[in-house]
Parts: C-alpha cells; structure tokens; sequence
C-alpha cells in the first residue's frame, strides 16, 4: 500500500442524503476512492449527531433534508469545529452558495453530480480545512507569544523595581530560572508578577 492510498484510507465520512439511492451512490463512489464511510444519515439532525459521536475527517450531506437542512446542520459541525464540510445541492443560485460558505461549508456540488465532480469538491475541502487548521495553530501560537512578551516585560519591570536589577540583568535571571526549574519563561515571569506584585 503505498502512502498516499494510506492517507485516503485514513479518511473517514459521514454520508448525509435523505434520498437513499443517492446516498447509495455517494457512499459507493467513496468507499471505491478509498475513504471509509463511517456513519449515513437520512437527515440533518442524526447528521449532526454522528458527527459530534465519531468525528470523521469529513461530513457529505445534502442541502434539503428533513429535521435540519444541510445548511443549518453545516453550520453547527463548523461552530464546533467538527468536521468539514461538503454540500450537495440541486441548485447552484448565488444566494445559496454565499448562505452555504457563511454556514462553514468548504465546497459544494450541484446535482446532479458524477464521481468527477463530487472527489475534486471533497478535496478542496479537506485542504481548505487544512489550511484553516494550520492558521489558527498560528493564530493561538502568536497570541501566546505575544502575552509571554508581554509577561516577561512586567517580570523585569518588577525585578529592576524591587530587586535593583538592571534589564538585561533582569532578562537574563528570567532566562537561568527557567531552564533551573525547567520551567517556559512565561511559567516564570508569571511567578515573579505573582510575587513581587504581591510584595508592598
């Protein structure tokens, strides 16, 4: 098995079509592609739920379903950061797809679809959704960055304060305590604010 038929089998999908000779068709050109359907659904709200239970890598499902449309169902999966997710649509109106992408959507397909057109979609979304992973990786790690800096400013404020130290005196007791203790210098900056602020 070579590593790309591997990653495809690694990917796991929740089928979402109320019509049941549809959804047959969908789970077949899939599981011939490689991915492993791992729940279907006959509406939105069992859609959702399979989800949130077996968190595939990916959600297929039809915008008109009972229960829960597709778009509303779409919507809750990508607020939870669930799965990503591809449309099935019998039309392509423009309102549809801006109310579709504004859902969370990655991609959608209008009906009626061939293998041709539902595997690049679903492909498109599994990258879309990468990227988006990846971004907010390095949103969250910027941000700590970020507050770690804004941190260890105080910690020395407070060391040159209360201690006499000069800055990169102050910096440079921040960076030995750290590797001493084993500690991230954001572990030890937060304990030097704690106790020097503490300290009248």
């Amino acid at each position: 098995m070579t590593d790309h038929e591997a990653s495809q089998t690694a990917r796991r999908v929740v089928v979402a079509e109320d019509e049941s000779l549809i959804r047959l068709d969908i789970v077949e050109i899939l599981r011939d592609n490689g991915f492993d359907v791992v729940g279907e659904a006959g509406d939105g709200e069992t859609a959702v739920a399979l989800a949130k239970e077996l968190r595939p890598d990916l959600v297929v499902m039809d915008v008109k379903m009972p229960q829960l449309d597709g778009i509303s169902a779409a919507e809750q999966l990508s607020k939870d950061s669930i799965a990503p997710v591809v449309l099935l649509t019998a039309f392509s109106q423009k309102e549809l797809v801006e109310r579709a992408t504004e859902a969370g959507a990655l991609a959608y397909v209008v009906k009626p679809f061939t293998q041709n057109d539902l595997l690049p979609a679903i492909e498109i979304a599994l990258a879309r959704h990468a990227q988006l992973v990846a971004l907010e990786a390095e949103v969250a790690d910027l941000t700590e960055r970020f507050e770690t800096r804004k941190l260890v400013d105080r910690a020395k404020g407070l060391l040159t304060q209360k201690m006499g130290l000069s800055e990169p005196e102050a910096f440079r007791w921040i960076q030995k305590a750290s590797m001493d203790r084993r500690l991230t210098m954001h572990e030890v900056a937060e304990a030097v604010v704690k106790q020097l602020s503490a300290k009248k």
